[in-house]
């Protein structure tokens, strides 16, 4: 990959106000060793019931000025023929108090969320189902206003529209929105799509065909500051050379601009990773950082970084042991330049018959890897967090997990330093 993909990052990342976290200091480029579990708290904030409230939360979370978090439950929730519910937005207080703020029917609204909402300054949520409504049932793109008034912006019809988005959209300047669905186009492949505020009309910006450009893009955008490019990832396609797990192609990276796409293969070879699920983040010296759920030195998934020269240095390989396996989630970064993520399975081995729970963990601007909690599962830890972190300013990690908790139906959790 040539220089190009990368180049004006270097040149916007002082004004990306969306990644201002910027890091001091570089990661190391060497394989990391695991460093001793710090002292945390960990605290449940909220276990969903799967009844009205909810289930099965696959979706990361956002806060607002006041320390309210909002996300979304896959199922569960009211008014839906689907005996497992048709899934929730939800909306938890700093107090603990827990409000549904809208239940999909898979009628005129859609329902299975899988990714989390976003928040404009007046206070509307917008979003994605994986399916309904209508008779093509692949999704839609919604808004759901201050009064939590749900509107469908878009319903997703297939080919050559996309299908079945997994990922929430970005929002730009002029109330744009973008996003990814990993079905649909031409080929069923995915596609790149923009809604059109003031048209309220949806676009397709790029049709993925399977092969160099990459399939089924899973993950969110990372939109420039200057709105000229989207950058993102897919699970399939890329270098042919390359089995991956899923289909032929281990997943690419992408950058996408009124000029064409530019991508990065994941080679799938020696200790590389391959098919990459959670997403990208940016520092202020334009590296990009994600997880791949699978490769890495074990097979089990790695922590990956892409330097401005579009060269890619793997900085930890999942073992499957105590540190964990198979990352879905992206990663978040603090001031200090320290990553976050987490593992869906591994840890600790005694939870959910021997195959763990999943893990949280550290990788300081120092080169070294930390578990800094093992969830236990049901019923007082969560089980397979999913979705990448939210950071507050004060430092503080917030998730989601797919089960456990007391009903098994998943958790809202809080990490504090």
């Amino acid at each position: 990959m040539s220089k190009s993909w990368f180049d004006d990052t270097l040149h916007s990342h002082k004004h990306d106000l969306i990644f201002i976290l910027a890091i001091a200091l570089l990661l190391t480029e060497a394989i990391l060793a695991p460093r001793p579990v710090q002292a945390q708290t960990f605290t449940v904030l909220y276990s969903f019931t799967g009844g009205s409230d909810g289930k099965w939360p696959y979706s990361s979370l956002i806060q607002d000025s006041a320390g309210n978090l909002y996300g979304t439950a896959s199922a569960g929730g009211l008014n839906c023929t689907n005996p497992d519910g048709c899934g929730t937005v939800f909306k938890l207080a700093p107090n603990g108090t827990f409000t549904v703020l809208h239940s999909f029917t898979d009628n005129s609204d859609g329902g299975g969320p899988l990714a989390g909402v976003i928040r404009d300054a007046a206070g509307n949520l917008y979003g994605t189902t994986n399916y309904g409504p209508g008779p093509s049932g692949v999704g839609t793109v919604f808004k759901l206003n201050s009064s939590n008034k749900e509107t469908v912006l878009h319903a997703f019809t297939g080919a050559p529209d996309g299908a079945s988005p997994s990922a929430p959209v970005v929002r730009d300047a002029a109330g744009n929105l973008y996003g990814t669905a990993q079905g649909g186009g031409a080929g069923n492949d995915g596609v790149v799509f923009k809604w059109n505020a003031v048209t309220g009309k949806e676009t397709i910006l790029h049709t993925f065909t399977g092969g160099a450009d990459g399939a089924n893009p899973s993950a969110g955008l990372l939109l420039d500051q200057t709105g000229r490019a989207l950058y993102g990832e897919t699970i399939q396609g890329g270098n042919s050379t390359c089995s991956g797990n899923f289909n032929s192609g281990c997943g690419t990276a992408f950058k996408l601009t009124a000029s064409g796409m530019e991508n990065y293969d994941f080679p799938g070879t020696g200790q590389q990773g391959e098919e990459p699920l959670g997403g990208l983040i940016r520092d202020a010296q334009g590296n990009f950082y994600g997880t791949t759920f699978y490769g890495g030195a074990g097979g089990y998934g790695s922590v990956f970084k892409i330097d401005a020269a579009g060269k890619e240095t793997v900085l930890y390989s999942f073992t499957a042991q105590a540190d964990g396996a198979w990352p879905s989630a992206g990663l978040v970064l603090d001031a200090a330049g320290n990553l976050y993520g987490t593992t869906y399975e591994r840890g600790n081995a005694s939870c959910n018959g021997g195959g763990g729970c999943g893990t949280l963990f550290e990788i300081t601007s120092g080169g070294q890897f930390t578990v800094v909690h093992t969830f236990m599962g049901e019923p007082s830890d969560g089980n397979g967090p999913t979705a990448t972190l939210l950071r507050d300013s004060t430092g503080n990690l917030y998730g989601t997990t797919v089960s456990g908790g007391t009903d098994n139906d998943g958790v809202v959790f809080k990490l504090t330093p």
